[in-house]
């Protein structure tokens, strides 16, 4: 099958979206699909939304020009969108109507979390045809392989990272844990590493600030520490505490989003009002944690696999999925020349749902 994945790729540290394209990609190509990144073929079969966002840096198409491609182009292609992203991750106001305006058009939704799933649920949108699938990262680069595992008698060094430098990814956290390395019996015991970008005019205390790395480079690094924190708030899914739990660490999560899916029984909960007293669990418990991760396989290829499988049911099933399209996804819309530019037909497309799209806002 041929496969359009609505995003280029990055090379070197990005996050966590970047790094799903690419390992998906990988993995279509190695089972012998093909994919491509644009809309350019007219031989399509599955249209892969990552991003349907105004605006967005790394997107190569949104609905809209799905829309215009299953009308115009190849009424066959079936098209899925992707969701991992809200405004409660980022404190924003503007992310959750677009994504589900977006979704009129698709005809499938993936979820990168039920905690991801139920939100949008509680706001309206049809969960009926979509699915959860939950992310994973490359095995070949994140493993357990030569990881240095804590003996019990040196301090225990905790790491986290992350590319953005938003304050929701767990920075409260961090800072709290930085405040409690001015204690004796915290610093005796613990150290604190964070690997990425901070806050602006953000700096810690007692904490080592290394610069964002990826690949093999973060893999190394994160095999050289015992255990993973990770604070971020309202997180559908990320990667950071997947490829930490791939190396061999164990998580302390907070529970927030849809993190506590991912790392339940690979390490233990936490709040912020209770992370000293559960800190302290957590250090006790670690080889409990290990035990239970020398079999996690929630890997890329694992996340691939549920992904390929669900382009062949919707490929077997396109007649069913083709007949059921909503009212809105077969409207009639103004018949548009081929070679037209794409800026020209994205700009009648806008005007027809204008006021369909000004009467969705209202009501959320």
């Amino acid at each position: 099958m041929k496969v359009s994945i609505g995003s280029k790729i990055v090379e070197g540290p990005y996050g966590g979206g970047n790094l799903f394209v690419k390992n998906l990609a990988l993995y279509l190509n190695r089972t012998g699909n093909s994919v491509v990144y644009d809309l350019e073929d007219k031989d399509i079969d599955i249209v892969l939304i990552i991003n349907p966002l105004k605006h967005s840096e790394s997107a190569t198409f949104n609905h809209l020009d799905a829309l215009y491609y299953s009308k115009f182009i190849n009424t066959n292609a079936i098209i899925i969108q992707r969701v991992n992203e809200c405004d409660e991750r980022k404190n924003t106001n503007n992310v959750n109507s677009q994504i589900i305006y977006a979704n009129q058009f698709v005809d499938f939704t993936v979820y990168v979390s039920k905690w991801m799933s139920d939100l949008f649920q509680e706001k309206g949108l049809n969960t009926e045809y979509s699915k959860v699938i939950l992310s994973g990262s490359d095995i070949n680069i994140f493993n357990q392989n030569q990881k240095e595992y804590w003996n019990k008698k040196s301090i225990f060094r905790i790491v986290s990272h992350h590319w953005s430098q938003n304050w929701m990814k767990g920075f409260d956290t961090y800072k709290f844990i930085d405040d409690l390395l001015e204690k004796p019996e915290w610093s005796n015991r613990i150290s604190f590493t964070y690997i990425g970008n901070l806050p602006k005019n953000f700096l810690f205390s007692n904490t080592e600030v290394l610069k964002p790395l990826s690949g093999s480079d973060l893999a190394n690094q994160l095999k050289s520490f015992h255990g993973y924190v990770t604070g971020s708030i309202n997180e559908p899914s990320g990667n950071h505490h997947i490829e930490a739990m791939q190396c061999g660490l164990p998580v302390f999560y907070i529970n927030s989003g849809g993190i506590p899916e991912y790392c339940k029984e690979n390490g233990l909960v936490f709040e912020n009002e209770n992370l000293e007293s559960q800190l302290d669990i957590f250090i006790n418990n670690y080889q409990e944690y290990v035990n239970n991760l020398k079999t996690y396989n929630n890997d890329s290829d694992r996340m691939s696999k549920e992904f390929l499988d669900l382009f062949m049911y919707l490929i077997d099933n396109k007649k069913h999925i083709i007949s059921r399209r909503s009212n809105i996804n077969s409207i009639k819309v103004y018949y548009l020349n081929r070679k037209s530019k794409m800026s020209q037909y994205i700009y009648k497309l806008v005007s027809i749902f204008k006021n369909e799209l000004s009467s969705f806002k209202k009501r959320f």
